[in-house]
């Protein structure tokens, strides 16, 4: 079931971005083959796979990329493939015999998707980095924090700026090919993506409405004491978010707020003393007591949740956005569709769990598997 229903996509194993994209294809129907190395060591991959739930719901061969027989066995799946997704530094998959090039001489109309930080040219390109360095580098994590800026997760550069610019990318190439019939290369880099997560702010900066400079000055970057978090009566936190004054003049008459705050709601020079005043009001009651006067109103008010709440969530319960996969609570497969819902994921497989049948179907005999398995190259969990 799904949308990608018939989708072939093979994964080459790798961390953060790419195997959140194999997720989210994954997640909508695509058969998504996962090639693992044969020993697992630096993939950052947790001991139990059901714990790894990035790499739900597809399966998994164990090769050697090393050797030639590994080599040719990625090649046959590639051979019926419609993606592949490669995570790794530029010029890693050309020394493997396993590049664009070696891959679209077999199978022209493969998307060949490459997920990196820095992309495949420039300056950086082969440098080592993370998701946090992306971000400095994209004008993001300046944007974001306090005193000093604070990393938001992994979010924004892995799985915003990486993972999702990566999905689109390869369905737009896949809708391209209908025209032409011809796959190509998607250079996904996470310094790229931020950078476009970023427009709007560097057009609010272009017209003078952005201070760049400054953190915790601005309209969304909690700056405005009517965008923000405040502490409640019992040491908790609520979201609060009337940006427009319509919402911000129901909150003031819900909780009491002074009028005159709402006629000057963006008067900078009232901010503070505005502020002050929301704070005071916030702290007088619970989370729980707040939540329950302002819930599903216009007041853009919510309670601040941790990841054990949030699936507990009447609104979350009601539209069962979170599931229980082999005992793992996670979020359900998103975006939904009406007409091709996706299927209940499943866990992530044990490294080579599915390394006969997959290569069964790329057109080897038992006998040619069993002699592959017997020579190291492959491995069957």
């Amino acid at each position: 079931m799904g949308p990608l229903q018939g989708l072939r996509v093979v994964e080459l194993a790798s961390i953060g971005p790419g195997p959140m994209c194999a997720m989210l294809l994954a997640d909508q129907g695509a058969d998504v083959v996962r090639v693992d190395r044969l020993v697992a060591s630096g993939l950052g991959v947790p001991v139990a796979p059901r714990f790894d739930v990035t790499a739900r719901s597809r399966r998994s061969v164990a090769l050697d990329l090393k050797a030639e027989a590994g080599r040719e066995a990625t090649l046959r799946l590639i051979d019926k493939a419609d993606v592949l997704i490669e995570g790794w530094r530029p010029g890693v998959a050309e020394r493997l015999g396993l590049g664009p090039a070696d891959c679209q001489a077999r199978n022209p109309g493969l998307v060949y998707g490459r997920m990196t930080g820095f992309g495949q040219t420039g300056p950086l390109a082969n440098a080592a980095g993370h998701d946090i360095n992306y971000i400095a580098l994209s004008g993001a994590l300046h944007a974001i924090g306090g005193q000093q800026p604070v990393p938001p997760l992994n979010l924004v550069g892995d799985y915003g700026g990486g993972a999702l610019y990566l999905a689109f990318g390869l369905m737009a190439a896949l809708y391209e090919r209908q025209r032409s019939g011809r796959g190509q290369v998607v250079d996904a880099a996470m310094v790229d993506g931020v950078g476009s997560l970023m427009s709007i702010f560097h057009g609010l900066a272009a017209a003078g409405q952005w201070r760049t400079d400054e953190r915790n000055a601005n309209l969304l970057d909690g700056g405005a004491p009517f965008y923000g978090t405040y502490q409640t009566a019992d040491q908790r936190w609520l979201a609060v978010g009337p940006l427009e004054p319509k919402f911000f003049a129901e909150l003031a008459q819900r909780i009491g707020l002074d009028k005159h705050f709402v006629k000057g709601q963006y008067d900078q020079r009232l901010w503070p003393e505005m502020r002050g005043a929301l704070a005071a009001i916030f702290a007088q009651r619970t989370q729980a007591e707040w939540t329950a006067l302002l819930d599903g109103s216009d007041a853009c008010v919510a309670p601040v949740l941790s990841m054990d709440e949030a699936p507990h969530h009447p609104h979350a319960a009601q539209r069962q956005a979170y599931v229980d996969v082999d005992g793992v609570r996670q979020a359900a497969p998103a975006p939904r569709f009406d007409r091709s819902p996706a299927d209940a994921p499943r866990p992530a497989p044990h490294i080579g769990q599915h390394t006969r049948e997959v290569l069964l179907e790329a057109g080897y005999n038992p006998t040619e598997i069993d002699a592959l398995l017997g020579s190291g190259v492959s491995k069957q969990a």
